[in-house]
């Protein structure tokens, strides 16, 4: 079976129901990976331990790293992240950096593995933004790479916004490519420069932005020959996402998980996917999007194994 960590410190208790932020769908993510069947109870789950300091400044600045987990972040930074940095808020953090992390151990193992949180695309090395205190993808990346376990990576990022802080952690890094597929007229209005930028018009649908990813990763995986790739399975391109101005349907979230499997699976690749962005207010329909990742990464596992 697919491999799906999850942690109950995803959920920072601290952080209201109303918040911008969604942070209920940690664990309704969970939840409908057990009644799908992906997990067998809550007790199947890969439970991570949370990231130690050491890895955290992998990829980033160790003043930053202190400031998180004293929980002394400067209030002008804490405004960028989006959360007062408590001691919740900073245990999620490192928890779903860590199970990214696991994740991609066991994808190395078993040819995929998903997170159930993740996908903090806009942690810079010096801080946070818009709901991102640490760049799980980067601190992962940079952790096999050090340990040796891979000498290449590829990051296919397709949240509906850019991936801007993962982009500028690896720019001078030539083991990492970045691939950023977006919406152009979305946050963040400065972007940065990933190895291959997509940007897409407001309003693009299913079948423009299915054409658009195809071409970009098939693109991205030639120019970078990864060891292991890091999927952001982001679904605020979701046609009624609060924060997304893309017209995707489920049906094209669906056909977009089955394209990335398909294209760096049949390549003998493995994937680790972590859930990126969703911010609709039904808690029930987005956990069902993002369980969309967890999924077709199964179907895939057996596919190819």
């Amino acid at each position: 079976m697919l491999p799906i960590i999850h942690h109950e410190a995803y959920v920072a208790r601290d952080v209201p129901a109303t918040h911008r932020f969604p942070m209920g769908k940690f664990r309704a993510v969970a939840e409908h990976c057990v009644a799908e069947g992906l997990v067998a109870s809550f007790d199947e789950f890969h439970r991570p331990m949370p990231a130690p300091a050491s890895w955290l400044q992998l990829a980033h600045d160790p003043a930053y790293v202190d400031q998180v987990l004293t929980q002394s972040v400067p209030e002008p930074l804490e405004r960028r992240i989006g959360f007062r940095m408590t001691a919740d808020v900073a245990m999620r953090s490192r928890c779903a950096v860590a199970g990214t992390a696991l994740a991609a151990r066991l994808a190395l193992e078993h040819g995929a593995a998903c997170n159930t949180a993740g996908g903090s695309h806009h942690a810079f090395a010096d801080g946070g933004a818009g709901f991102c205190v640490f760049n799980d993808v980067a601190v992962a990346a940079r952790l096999l790479l050090a340990e040796g376990a891979v000498s290449r990576v590829l990051v296919i990022d397709l949240d509906v916004h850019q991936g801007d802080g993962t982009a500028r952690i690896f720019e001078d890094d030539p083991r990492v490519f970045t691939l950023s597929v977006h919406c152009e007229e979305n946050w963040p209005r400065r972007k940065a420069v990933s190895d291959r930028d997509v940007g897409l018009p407001k309003g693009t649908g299913d079948a423009a932005y299915l054409s658009a990813v195809r071409d970009a990763v098939a693109d991205a995986l030639e120019a970078s020959r990864p060891d292991l790739v890091f999927y952001n399975a982001g679904v605020d391109p979701h046609r009624e996402d609060r924060l997304g101005l893309l017209d995707l349907s489920d049906e094209g979230l669906a056909a977009r998980e089955a394209l990335v499997f398909e294209s760096v699976m049949a390549r003998g690749i493995p994937v680790t996917g972590v859930l990126g962005g969703g911010y609709s207010r039904d808690l029930d329909a987005l956990a069902r999007r993002h369980t969309l990742l967890h999924r077709t990464g199964a179907a895939a596992v057996q596919a190819y194994a």
